[in-house]
Protein backbone atom coordinates (compact mmCIF):
# COMPACT_ATOMS: atom_id res chain seq x y z
CA UNK A 1 0.00 0.00 0.00
CA UNK A 2 1.15 3.22 -0.75
CA UNK A 3 2.45 5.68 2.06
CA UNK A 4 3.25 8.42 0.39
CA UNK A 5 1.96 11.36 -1.70
CA UNK A 6 3.73 13.52 -4.27
CA UNK A 7 3.70 17.48 -4.04
CA UNK A 8 5.48 20.42 -5.40
CA UNK A 9 6.97 23.19 -3.35
CA UNK A 10 8.85 26.56 -3.89
CA UNK A 11 12.30 27.11 -2.70
CA UNK A 12 10.51 30.16 -1.13
CA UNK A 13 8.68 27.24 0.81
CA UNK A 14 11.56 25.69 2.08
CA UNK A 15 13.05 29.06 2.96
CA UNK A 16 9.98 29.77 5.27
CA UNK A 17 9.85 26.86 6.79
CA UNK A 18 13.73 27.15 7.83
CA UNK A 19 12.82 30.63 9.06
CA UNK A 20 10.15 29.42 11.26
CA UNK A 21 12.60 26.33 12.61
CA UNK A 22 9.79 24.05 10.72
CA UNK A 23 12.87 22.42 8.20
CA UNK A 24 14.81 19.30 10.15
CA UNK A 25 17.76 18.93 7.77
CA UNK A 26 19.79 16.88 10.23
CA UNK A 27 17.80 13.85 10.76
CA UNK A 28 19.67 11.13 12.72
CA UNK A 29 20.13 8.65 9.72
CA UNK A 30 21.46 11.87 6.80
CA UNK A 31 25.14 11.88 5.69
CA UNK A 32 26.66 15.00 6.82
CA UNK A 33 26.90 17.70 4.24
CA UNK A 34 29.43 17.07 1.78
CA UNK A 35 29.41 19.26 -1.09
CA UNK A 36 31.81 21.25 -2.54
CA UNK A 37 31.63 25.30 -3.07
CA UNK A 38 31.92 24.53 -7.24
CA UNK A 39 29.10 21.41 -6.67
CA UNK A 40 26.67 23.90 -5.02
CA UNK A 41 27.36 26.33 -7.85
CA UNK A 42 26.60 23.89 -9.85
CA UNK A 43 23.36 23.18 -8.86
CA UNK A 44 22.29 26.85 -8.10
CA UNK A 45 22.91 27.37 -12.05
CA UNK A 46 20.50 24.57 -12.67
CA UNK A 47 18.16 26.67 -10.64
CA UNK A 48 19.12 29.57 -12.77
CA UNK A 49 18.68 28.31 -15.69
CA UNK A 50 15.15 26.73 -15.19
CA UNK A 51 16.35 23.02 -15.77
CA UNK A 52 14.84 20.18 -13.42
CA UNK A 53 16.32 18.53 -10.69
CA UNK A 54 15.87 15.15 -9.07
CA UNK A 55 13.21 15.07 -5.94
CA UNK A 56 13.28 15.19 -2.08
CA UNK A 57 12.26 13.00 -0.15
CA UNK A 58 10.53 14.42 3.65
CA UNK A 59 8.00 13.37 5.98
CA UNK A 60 6.55 15.05 8.41
CA UNK A 61 6.10 15.16 12.62
CA UNK A 62 4.50 17.41 14.98
CA UNK A 63 7.54 18.77 17.67
CA UNK A 64 6.06 21.81 20.24
CA UNK A 65 2.84 21.72 18.06
CA UNK A 66 4.58 22.61 15.12
CA UNK A 67 4.32 21.06 12.12
CA UNK A 68 8.32 20.10 10.81
CA UNK A 69 9.41 18.47 7.75
CA UNK A 70 12.04 16.15 8.17
CA UNK A 71 14.51 15.58 5.01
CA UNK A 72 14.74 11.87 4.46
CA UNK A 73 16.79 12.40 1.06
CA UNK A 74 17.73 15.97 -0.75
CA UNK A 75 19.28 18.00 2.47
CA UNK A 76 22.47 18.12 0.77
CA UNK A 77 20.48 20.22 -2.34
CA UNK A 78 18.51 21.88 0.01
CA UNK A 79 21.50 22.89 2.17
CA UNK A 80 23.13 24.38 -0.96
CA UNK A 81 20.03 26.62 -1.98
CA UNK A 82 19.63 27.83 1.18
CA UNK A 83 23.16 28.62 1.51
CA UNK A 84 23.28 30.43 -1.35
CA UNK A 85 20.57 32.61 -0.57
CA UNK A 86 22.20 33.33 2.59
CA UNK A 87 25.41 34.41 0.24
CA UNK A 88 27.29 31.98 1.47
CA UNK A 89 29.24 31.54 -1.82
CA UNK A 90 28.85 32.83 -5.15
CA UNK A 91 27.82 31.53 -9.00
CA UNK A 92 31.17 29.80 -10.33
CA UNK A 93 31.81 31.47 -13.84
CA UNK A 94 32.77 27.44 -14.61
CA UNK A 95 29.10 27.64 -14.44
CA UNK A 96 27.43 30.51 -15.75
CA UNK A 97 29.45 33.53 -17.35
CA UNK A 98 26.44 35.71 -17.05
CA UNK A 99 26.28 35.12 -13.24
CA UNK A 100 30.12 34.76 -12.58
CA UNK A 101 30.88 35.61 -8.93
CA UNK A 102 27.16 36.64 -8.47
CA UNK A 103 25.58 36.06 -4.91
CA UNK A 104 21.80 35.76 -4.37
CA UNK A 105 21.69 39.46 -3.81
CA UNK A 106 23.47 40.32 -7.11
CA UNK A 107 21.17 38.57 -8.79
CA UNK A 108 18.79 41.01 -10.87
CA UNK A 109 15.84 41.25 -9.18
CA UNK A 110 13.47 39.22 -11.47
CA UNK A 111 16.33 36.18 -11.76
CA UNK A 112 15.75 36.25 -7.65
CA UNK A 113 11.83 36.26 -7.75
CA UNK A 114 12.31 33.44 -10.55
CA UNK A 115 14.61 31.50 -8.17
CA UNK A 116 12.41 31.52 -5.24
CA UNK A 117 9.76 30.24 -7.52
CA UNK A 118 11.41 27.56 -8.60
CA UNK A 119 9.60 24.25 -8.10
CA UNK A 120 10.83 21.29 -6.48
CA UNK A 121 8.91 18.06 -6.36
CA UNK A 122 8.70 16.17 -3.28
CA UNK A 123 7.63 12.70 -2.12
CA UNK A 124 6.02 13.32 1.21
CA UNK A 125 5.66 10.09 3.75
CA UNK A 126 2.99 9.65 5.82
CA UNK A 127 3.37 8.38 9.43
CA UNK A 128 6.31 6.58 8.96
CA UNK A 129 8.23 5.16 12.35
CA UNK A 130 11.69 5.56 12.64
CA UNK A 131 12.93 1.92 11.21
CA UNK A 132 11.26 2.54 8.66
CA UNK A 133 13.20 5.30 7.44
CA UNK A 134 16.04 4.22 8.08
CA UNK A 135 15.10 1.35 5.63
CA UNK A 136 13.91 3.71 3.05
CA UNK A 137 16.87 5.98 3.25
CA UNK A 138 19.15 2.63 2.88
CA UNK A 139 16.99 1.83 -0.12
CA UNK A 140 16.94 4.77 -1.78
CA UNK A 141 21.12 4.39 -1.33
CA UNK A 142 21.18 0.85 -2.50
CA UNK A 143 19.91 0.70 -6.24
CA UNK A 144 22.70 2.17 -7.84
CA UNK A 145 24.33 0.80 -10.94
CA UNK A 146 28.27 0.69 -10.54
CA UNK A 147 29.91 3.91 -12.15
CA UNK A 148 31.89 3.60 -15.40
CA UNK A 149 35.27 5.53 -15.90
CA UNK A 150 33.10 8.50 -17.51
CA UNK A 151 30.38 8.44 -14.49
CA UNK A 152 32.88 8.52 -11.73
CA UNK A 153 34.18 12.03 -13.40
CA UNK A 154 31.38 13.35 -14.03
CA UNK A 155 30.69 12.88 -10.23
CA UNK A 156 33.94 14.04 -9.16
CA UNK A 157 34.61 17.06 -11.23
CA UNK A 158 32.32 19.99 -11.83
CA UNK A 159 34.88 22.89 -13.38
CA UNK A 160 36.10 24.42 -16.76
CA UNK A 161 37.33 21.48 -18.55
CA UNK A 162 33.94 18.89 -17.85
CA UNK A 163 31.83 22.25 -18.57
CA UNK A 164 33.41 22.42 -21.90
CA UNK A 165 33.63 18.58 -22.63
CA UNK A 166 30.00 18.47 -22.17
CA UNK A 167 28.97 21.06 -23.99
CA UNK A 168 30.40 19.48 -27.21
CA UNK A 169 29.25 16.60 -26.23
CA UNK A 170 26.06 17.37 -26.09
CA UNK A 171 26.95 19.87 -29.41
CA UNK A 172 27.95 16.85 -31.47
CA UNK A 173 26.05 13.88 -30.02
CA UNK A 174 23.40 13.56 -32.88
CA UNK A 175 26.40 13.62 -35.01
CA UNK A 176 27.87 10.70 -33.23
CA UNK A 177 24.61 8.81 -33.08
CA UNK A 178 23.88 8.81 -36.93
CA UNK A 179 27.18 8.30 -38.07
CA UNK A 180 27.00 5.19 -35.95
CA UNK A 181 30.39 6.16 -33.84
CA UNK A 182 28.66 5.94 -30.50
CA UNK A 183 25.12 4.23 -29.83
CA UNK A 184 22.21 5.15 -27.50
CA UNK A 185 22.65 2.55 -25.08
CA UNK A 186 26.40 4.13 -25.06
CA UNK A 187 24.73 7.59 -24.66
CA UNK A 188 23.27 6.63 -21.86
CA UNK A 189 26.87 5.92 -19.99
CA UNK A 190 27.95 8.89 -20.95
CA UNK A 191 30.21 8.09 -24.24
CA UNK A 192 29.34 10.86 -26.45
CA UNK A 193 31.39 13.39 -22.87
CA UNK A 194 34.23 10.72 -22.49
CA UNK A 195 35.03 10.99 -26.68
CA UNK A 196 34.68 14.67 -26.65
CA UNK A 197 36.61 15.26 -23.49
CA UNK A 198 39.42 12.62 -25.35
CA UNK A 199 39.38 14.70 -28.31
CA UNK A 200 39.51 18.08 -26.16
CA UNK A 201 42.65 16.76 -24.72
CA UNK A 202 43.83 16.10 -28.38
CA UNK A 203 43.55 19.68 -28.87
CA UNK A 204 44.97 21.28 -25.64
CA UNK A 205 47.95 19.03 -24.97
CA UNK A 206 48.29 16.49 -27.52
CA UNK A 207 47.93 13.36 -28.86
CA UNK A 208 48.08 10.67 -25.96
CA UNK A 209 46.60 8.10 -24.49
CA UNK A 210 43.04 7.97 -22.81
CA UNK A 211 44.60 7.46 -19.46
CA UNK A 212 45.43 11.08 -18.93
CA UNK A 213 41.91 12.15 -19.33
CA UNK A 214 41.33 12.74 -15.65
CA UNK A 215 44.44 14.88 -15.53
CA UNK A 216 42.86 17.47 -17.48
CA UNK A 217 39.60 17.32 -15.55
CA UNK A 218 41.63 17.80 -12.48
CA UNK A 219 44.07 20.16 -13.89
CA UNK A 220 41.32 22.92 -15.05
CA UNK A 221 38.57 22.43 -12.17
CA UNK A 222 39.32 25.61 -11.36
CA UNK A 223 41.54 26.95 -13.87
CA UNK A 224 39.89 28.68 -17.11
CA UNK A 225 43.42 28.38 -19.50
CA UNK A 226 42.56 28.77 -22.74
CA UNK A 227 39.72 26.81 -23.03
CA UNK A 228 37.88 29.50 -25.12
CA UNK A 229 40.37 28.49 -27.62
CA UNK A 230 40.66 25.31 -27.23
CA UNK A 231 36.60 24.67 -27.82
CA UNK A 232 36.55 27.07 -30.72
CA UNK A 233 39.24 24.68 -32.49
CA UNK A 234 37.81 21.69 -31.47
CA UNK A 235 33.95 23.31 -32.91
CA UNK A 236 35.89 24.04 -36.44
CA UNK A 237 38.04 20.48 -36.58
CA UNK A 238 34.27 19.11 -36.06
CA UNK A 239 32.86 21.20 -38.81
CA UNK A 240 35.25 20.39 -41.45
CA UNK A 241 34.36 16.75 -40.72
CA UNK A 242 30.73 17.02 -41.00
CA UNK A 243 32.20 19.00 -44.77
CA UNK A 244 34.36 16.08 -45.49
CA UNK A 245 31.48 13.35 -44.19
CA UNK A 246 27.67 14.02 -43.45
CA UNK A 247 26.94 11.63 -40.64
CA UNK A 248 25.29 9.22 -42.79
CA UNK A 249 27.99 8.58 -45.03
CA UNK A 250 30.53 8.69 -42.56
CA UNK A 251 28.66 5.51 -41.27
CA UNK A 252 29.58 3.91 -43.92
CA UNK A 253 33.28 3.89 -43.58
CA UNK A 254 35.54 2.75 -41.26
CA UNK A 255 35.97 6.13 -39.56
CA UNK A 256 33.06 5.52 -37.96
CA UNK A 257 35.14 2.90 -35.39
CA UNK A 258 35.45 5.45 -32.13
CA UNK A 259 39.56 4.48 -31.94
CA UNK A 260 39.58 5.72 -35.90
CA UNK A 261 37.41 8.40 -35.69
CA UNK A 262 39.74 10.02 -32.93
CA UNK A 263 42.40 9.36 -35.19
CA UNK A 264 40.48 11.58 -38.19
CA UNK A 265 39.79 13.81 -35.75
CA UNK A 266 43.51 14.32 -34.89
CA UNK A 267 44.41 14.67 -38.47
CA UNK A 268 42.50 17.30 -39.31
CA UNK A 269 42.83 19.13 -36.12
CA UNK A 270 46.52 19.37 -36.51
CA UNK A 271 46.24 20.07 -40.18
CA UNK A 272 44.17 22.90 -38.93
CA UNK A 273 46.29 24.45 -35.67
CA UNK A 274 49.15 22.08 -35.47
CA UNK A 275 48.97 19.35 -32.55
CA UNK A 276 51.88 19.33 -30.17
CA UNK A 277 53.53 15.84 -30.53
CA UNK A 278 52.76 15.63 -34.45
CA UNK A 279 55.25 15.96 -36.29
CA UNK A 280 55.00 19.74 -38.05
CA UNK A 281 56.36 18.81 -41.46
CA UNK A 282 52.72 16.20 -41.56
CA UNK A 283 50.38 19.15 -41.20
CA UNK A 284 47.50 18.73 -44.02
CA UNK A 285 46.16 21.41 -46.09
CA UNK A 286 42.71 21.89 -44.76
CA UNK A 287 40.72 24.53 -46.25
CA UNK A 288 36.81 24.71 -48.47
CA UNK A 289 39.35 24.20 -51.32
CA UNK A 290 40.73 21.30 -50.63
CA UNK A 291 37.52 19.23 -49.43
CA UNK A 292 37.01 17.07 -52.71
CA UNK A 293 40.68 16.32 -52.65
CA UNK A 294 40.65 14.88 -48.91
CA UNK A 295 37.68 13.31 -48.97
CA UNK A 296 38.89 10.71 -52.23
CA UNK A 297 42.05 10.39 -50.25
CA UNK A 298 39.93 9.61 -46.83
CA UNK A 299 37.92 6.86 -48.97
CA UNK A 300 40.84 5.88 -50.47
CA UNK A 301 42.27 5.02 -46.81
CA UNK A 302 39.09 3.50 -45.94
CA UNK A 303 38.80 1.05 -48.74
CA UNK A 304 42.41 -0.36 -48.35
CA UNK A 305 41.88 -1.15 -44.85
CA UNK A 306 39.00 -3.10 -46.11
CA UNK A 307 40.78 -4.71 -48.30
CA UNK A 308 44.10 -5.28 -46.92
CA UNK A 309 41.49 -6.91 -43.37
CA UNK A 310 39.87 -9.29 -46.32
CA UNK A 311 42.60 -12.04 -45.55
CA UNK A 312 42.89 -12.23 -49.15
CA UNK A 313 46.11 -15.01 -49.88
CA UNK A 314 48.82 -13.45 -51.45
CA UNK A 315 47.58 -9.99 -50.62
CA UNK A 316 50.90 -8.14 -49.89
CA UNK A 317 49.94 -4.91 -47.50
CA UNK A 318 52.26 -1.94 -47.56
CA UNK A 319 54.37 -1.51 -44.27
CA UNK A 320 52.38 1.75 -43.68
CA UNK A 321 49.23 -0.26 -43.93
CA UNK A 322 50.40 -2.67 -41.67
CA UNK A 323 51.18 -0.74 -38.86
CA UNK A 324 48.50 1.51 -39.47
CA UNK A 325 46.11 -1.79 -39.38
CA UNK A 326 48.06 -2.93 -36.45
CA UNK A 327 47.29 -0.04 -34.36
CA UNK A 328 44.08 0.17 -34.57
CA UNK A 329 43.42 -3.60 -33.65
CA UNK A 330 45.28 -3.50 -30.49
CA UNK A 331 46.80 -0.60 -28.14
CA UNK A 332 44.33 1.23 -29.71
CA UNK A 333 44.43 4.10 -26.92
CA UNK A 334 48.15 3.92 -26.74
CA UNK A 335 49.94 7.33 -26.91
CA UNK A 336 52.12 5.51 -29.60
CA UNK A 337 49.20 4.09 -31.56
CA UNK A 338 47.66 6.99 -31.66
CA UNK A 339 49.88 9.05 -32.60
CA UNK A 340 50.85 6.71 -35.24
CA UNK A 341 47.77 6.98 -36.85
CA UNK A 342 47.27 10.47 -37.17
CA UNK A 343 51.13 10.72 -38.68
CA UNK A 344 49.84 8.17 -40.88
CA UNK A 345 46.34 10.28 -42.17
CA UNK A 346 48.68 13.38 -42.87
CA UNK A 347 51.07 12.02 -44.48
CA UNK A 348 48.48 10.20 -47.28
CA UNK A 349 45.92 13.52 -47.13
CA UNK A 350 49.56 15.71 -48.07
CA UNK A 351 51.43 13.12 -50.73
CA UNK A 352 48.60 10.08 -51.46
CA UNK A 353 50.94 7.27 -51.66
CA UNK A 354 50.66 3.45 -50.54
Amino acid sequence: MKDFDTRVYNISDFLEWRDNHQLDLSPDFQRRAVWSEKAKSYLVDTIVRGKPMPKILITQELRDRRNVRVVVDGQQRLRAILGFIDGDFKISRAHNRDFANFTYDRLPKEIREDFLKYEIGVDLLYDIPYADLLDIFARINTYTVKLNSQERLNAKYLGYFKQNAYALGYRYVSYLLESGVVSKSQVTRMAEAQLASDLLVSICDGVQTNKSIEAFYKKYEDESAEMDRWAAEFDQTMAYIGELYPPAELATTNWARPHIFYSLFTAIAHGLFGLQNIDPTLRPTISERTIGRLRTRLDEISARYDEFTSKEEGLIVPEGYRRFIEYSRRGTTDTAARVYRCEFICEKLIRNGN
